[in-house]
């Protein structure tokens, strides 16, 4: 296999790996998010994880295919191999989008207080001047201590 041969390869996999994203994306977006954002980054790492297949010349293949034809086809040994390498970019994947997610949390529960509070404000009927004269008479009912 030439160079040549080589990066066609991997750009003719590469195509058809964003085809398959693209489709899992329109297949899981019916989902609950939570649910369907690790099940998304999970078949990022399946469709874009490569593996050593020669160390000598440094050449890559996806783990997953590596994985299949060697399961399926009872050839070579590399099987383990990829299988290790998919289990590591899974679990480095998965942990940053934990992270991730557990930095969204806060700003969109501040978020959704924000438009919650908005909506209330909006539904109220009265008028500025009606707001501005409630508290004049509850701060006027209010004791008052003098500061020593």
């Amino acid at each position: 296999m030439t160079e040549q041969d080589y990066l066609l390869a991997w750009a003719a996999y590469a195509l058809a790996a964003l085809g398959c994203l693209l489709v899992w994306l329109k297949l899981t977006g019916w989902m609950w998010r939570w649910l369907r954002e690790p099940l998304r980054v999970l078949v990022m790492v399946l469709l874009a994880s490569p593996t050593v297949v020669d160390a000598e010349r440094g050449l890559l293949a996806p783990s997953i295919a590596i994985t299949a034809m060697d399961l399926l086809l009872k050839t070579g040994n590399n099987a383990w191999r990829a299988a290790a390498d998919l289990s590591v970019y899974t679990l480095l994947a998965l942990a940053a989008y934990l992270v991730f997610a557990l930095l969204r949390w806060p700003i969109e529960r501040s978020v959704q207080r924000r438009r919650t509070q908005a909506a209330a404000r909006a539904e109220d009927p009265r008028t500025l001047r009606e707001l501005l004269a409630e508290e004049d008479d509850q701060a006027r009912f209010e004791r008052r201590e003098p500061r020593i």
